[in-house]
C-alpha cells in the first residue's frame, strides 16, 4: 500500500525511490510489526484476562504445568494482524505470491481460531474434532498447491531442488501438488504440536522465517540465483517482506511469551505460522531444506507419531511423555533448558540449511 504512495511521491522527488529496494521494506516490514505487538500486546492480554480466555491444562500433563492454567491464550491472533497489516503496507500487493501466502496463513488462522474459540469460549474440551480440523487444512493447503501449479509460468517453478547437490533439479508434475499439500499441512501441525513451552515454538518459527527470507531473496535475483545455480524465479523476492514481518511478529510476540509466558499464542497462532512457513518453502523450492532447519518441529513430530505407534503395537511407550519436549521435562530438565536448548539446535540447523546454498 505505501509502496504505491512512494511511487507517486518519487514522480516528484527521486529519494522516494529508495522503497523500491526489497531490502529497505522488509526492514520496515520487521520494525512495523514489532512495534505493533508492542503497542497492541499489553491491551490484548488485558482483554483476554477479563473475559477469562485462558490455558486450559491436561490433568495427565507435567504437574509444572498446571500453574499455567488460566493464562491468557489466543494470542497468536496478535501475530496474525501484526503480519497482515506489516504486509499490506510494505509489500507489492500486485504479486500473487504474496496473496498466497498472506490468504493460506489466515486461512489456517482461521481454523486454529475456531478449534480455540470451541475450547476456551463454548467450554468444549475437545474442540473441532481431529477429522474436521484436517480436512479444512487439506481444503486450505489443496487449493493452495492447485494455485501454484496451475499459474506456474516456467518449469522451475514445480521442480523439486536437493539440497548439497549441484544443479540437481527433480521435475515434479502433478507430483508438486501433492508435494506441496504435505510439506504446508504437515508444517502447520508439526509446528502446532511443538508450541507447548513458553517461547518454545515461535524462536524457532522466527529462525525458519528469517532464512528463508534469505531463500526467498536469492531465488528472486537474477545474479544471485545463477551465481548460486540455483532456479530463477521471478517474482520471489517479494517474499522477503512478508518474511520480515513474521520475523517481527514472532520476536513482538516473544517479548509476552517468553518464560514465564504472559500470553499463549493458541492453535489460531501455531497452525498459522507453520503453515506459512510451509507456502513460503514451497514457492522457494526449498522443501527439503525446511525438513532440515526444522528440525525441531520434525522431531517434536515424529516423537507423538513413534509413541502413539509403540502404544499401539506393542502396548509400551518410547518416551515419557510426547511431545518430545514433555520428555526431557518428565526427565528433570528445568522448563527454559528445555526451551533454550531447542533454540540452540534450531540456530544449528538453520545454518547448515543456509550452508546449502553454497555447498553444491
Amino acid at each position: 500500500m505505501l509502496l504505491y504512495l512512494t511511487q507517486w511521491l518519487a514522480q516528484s522527488y527521486s529519494g522516494f525511490n529508495v522503497f523500491q529496494y526489497i531490502t529497505l521494506r522488509a526492514i520496515l516490514g520487521v520494525l512495523t510489526a514489532l512495534v505493533f505487538l508492542f503497542i497492541f500486546g499489553p491491551a490484548m492480554i488485558r482483554w483476554l484476562s477479563q473475559y477469562q480466555i485462558g490455558q486450559q491444562i491436561r490433568e495427565l500433563g507435567p504437574q509444572s504445568h498446571q500453574k499455567k492454567a488460566g493464562t491468557p491464550t489466543m494470542g497468536g491472533a496478535l501475530i496474525l494482524a501484526a503480519v497482515t497489516v506489516s504486509t499490506l503496507l510494505w509489500a507489492d500487493l500486485s504479486n500473487r505470491y504474496i496473496w498466497v501466502v498472506l490468504i493460506v496463513t489466515l486461512a489456517f488462522g482461521a481454523i486454529g481460531w475456531w478449534d480455540d474459540y470451541k475450547k476456551l469460549v463454548l467450554k468444549n474440551s475437545k474442540g473441532m474434532s481431529a477429522r474436521a480440523k484436517y480436512s479444512w487444512q487439506s481444503l486450505a493447503g489443496l487449493g493452495a498447491a492447485l494455485f501454484l501449479y496451475y499459474t506456474a509460468q516456467t518449469p522451475a517453478e514445480t521442480q523439486l531442488i536437493v539440497p548439497f547437490l549441484k544443479e540437481t533439479y527433480i521435475p515434479l508434475g502433478l507430483g508438486f501438488i501433492v508435494l506441496a499439500y504435505l510439506v504446508i499441512v504437515g508444517s502447520s501441525n508439526a509446528v502446532n504440536l511443538t508450541d507447548g513451552l513458553d517461547g518454545l515454538a515461535i524462536m524457532p518459527t522466527v529462525l525458519v522465517a528469517g532464512a528463508l527470507g534469505i531463500f526467498a531473496y536469492v531465488t528472486g535475483h537474477v545474479k544471485f540465483a545463477d551465481y548460486l545455480s540455483i532456479p530463477y524465479v521471478a517474482g520471489v523476492g517479494e517474499l522477503v517482506v512478508i518474511c520480515g514481518a513474521l520475523v517481527g511478529a514472532g520476536l513482538g510476540f516473544l517479548w509476552f511469551n517468553a518464560y514465564p509466558a504472559q500470553v499463549f499464542m493458541g492453535d489460531i497462532g501455531a497452525l498459522a505460522l507453520g503453515a506459512a512457513l510451509g507456502v513460503i518453502a514451497v514457492i522457494v523450492h526449498q522443501e527439503i531444506v525446511l525438513f532440515i532447519m526444522g528440525g525441531v518441529f520434525v522431531m517434536e513430530t515424529l516423537s507423538v507419531v513413534l509413541q502413539v505407534a509403540s502404544f499401539k503395537l506393542t502396548g509400551k511407550r518410547i518416551f515419557r511423555m510426547a511431545p518430545l519436549h514433555h520428555h526431557f521435562e518428565l526427565k528433570g530438565w528445568p522448563e527454559p533448558r528445555v526451551i533454550v536448548r531447542f533454540w540452540i539446535i534450531t540456530v544449528l540447523l538453520v545454518l547448515v540449511g543456509l550452508a546449502s546454498l553454497k555447498i553444491r
